[in-house]
This record gives C-alpha cells, structure tokens and sequence, in this order.
C-alpha cells in the first residue's frame, strides 16, 4: 500500500538518513512510503529484483530455501540498511529471497533508478558500499555463531539485534518462525526461550516476545552481537 508522507518520516531509515541533504533530495522524487505485511516476499530467489527497500521500522529477512524447502536466515536488514543489494552490484538476481519478518514501514525505489544514482559516484555510492561492508561482517559473524556457539546465546543475539533494527523491546514473533530462521527445531528454541523466560530476561505470550532485562539478554548472548553492531556503527557512522 502507498501512502504519502513528510520527508521527515522518509529519514528514519539511517542510511536515508546519513545521506548530505543535496543527494536525499535528489532521491525523493523517487521514493515511496510503503507498509510491508507479516511474510511479504519482497523478492524471489532467481528472479530479477525491481525495488529497493529501506526499512523504518519493519525487518527482513535475507533468506535461503534449499531444495528440501528448509528455510535457513543469512542477514537481517531493518532501520539500519536496504534490502536489494545486488542491485547496486551489478547483479539483476539473486540466490536469496528477501522476506517481511516484523511488519511495518519502508521506502521503495525503483532498482534502476537506484542504480543509476549508485553509478554518479559521490556519497551515496560510498555509504551504500560501507553498508556492502557491514552486511558481509554481518554474513561472515552469523555463519562463525552458528557453528560454535549455543543455541541460547545465538537465540540472545537473534532477538537483539532485531530489537535493535525496530528500536523496541516488544517483537511480533513466533518461536516457530524464530526455528526456521535460525535453522534449528522448534522444539530448541522453545527450551533456549523457556531458560530465558525462567530467569526473567524475556516473556512470550501469543506471538509476542518482550525483552524485559536487556543487560542481562547481552551477557548470555555471544561477543558476534556487540562485534557486528560495532562494526556497523563504525561503517555507516551513526
């Protein structure tokens, strides 16, 4: 759905948001305010991406089915970044899907638009390659976590760092959707989730997961949540 909407909403998205106030103005004229539902695909694997996405407040997830249909997460995208990157790379598709995890808002561009604007060079370009950075730390972090570290600090980290692309401690999700995203049974985050709501550090009630002790989630998460949101912070600046 489209809905017109101030600049200053457009901003909230923190790439937009570093960009100098010359280069966003050029982009404006092209950009959408879209609301994204629950499960959205925003593109398929294989097939050719025609928009760009810069969350608000809404998280993707950059996905992998194999051919047994298992489902595995390899990057989260939400306030911090896009969600279209081979895009800017020369690329017109992709082994990915891109899919609507926590609903809510973005922006939307035309990818020829976008790439046409990548290729003039100056800032955009830079910042979008910095963010090119931040997710392949965020890529090479996940993939070091998942092979050596447990399921409760992974479940930490997971939940943290989607807290982080919301800014809320309140995440519309399922400990089912959470499996196939993390790549493990169900039943293993429901046990990780029981010993974190056991010590009081979250609460799961209906779909909905509340970190109530953030302190104390990011002691029993692994150091790759503060290494990668380091480093994403170093990156892009903000």
């Amino acid at each position: 759905m489209l809905i017109n909407k101030t600049p200053t909403i457009m901003r909230e998205n923190r790439l937009l948001a570093s960009l100098p106030a010359y280069e966003y103005e050029r982009l404006l004229p092209h950009l959408k305010f879209v609301s994204l539902s629950s499960g959205q695909v925003l593109y398929h694997a294989e097939e050719p991406i025609t928009q760009v996405y810069f969350p608000k407040n809404s998280v993707v997830s950059i996905v992998i089915t194999t051919e047994n249909g298992s489902t595995v997460e390899v990057g989260l995208v939400g306030n911090e970044g896009m969600v279209g990157i081979p895009v800017i790379l020369g690329g017109k598709t992709t082994t990915t899907s891109g899919v609507v995890q926590i609903p809510g808002d973005a922006m939307q561009i035309n990818a020829d638009i976008l790439k046409i604007e990548f290729e003039r060079g100056g800032p955009l370009q830079k910042l979008l390659l910095r963010y090119v950075q931040a997710m392949y730390a965020q890529v090479s972090q996940a993939a070091v976590c998942n092979r050596l570290h447990t399921l409760e600090a992974r479940l930490a980290r997971w939940l943290l760092t989607a807290s982080d692309r919301i800014q809320s401690d309140k995440l519309p999700l399922t400990q089912e959707y959470i499996s196939h995203m993390l790549g493990v049974r169900r039943s293993g985050v429901t046990v990780a989730a029981g010993t974190l709501s056991e010590q009081g550090i979250i609460s799961y009630h209906r779909g909905l997961i509340t970190i109530l002790n953030r302190e104390g989630l990011e002691a029993i998460s692994c150091e790759c949540y503060r290494l990668i949101k380091d480093e994403l912070a170093r990156l892009l600046g903000n």
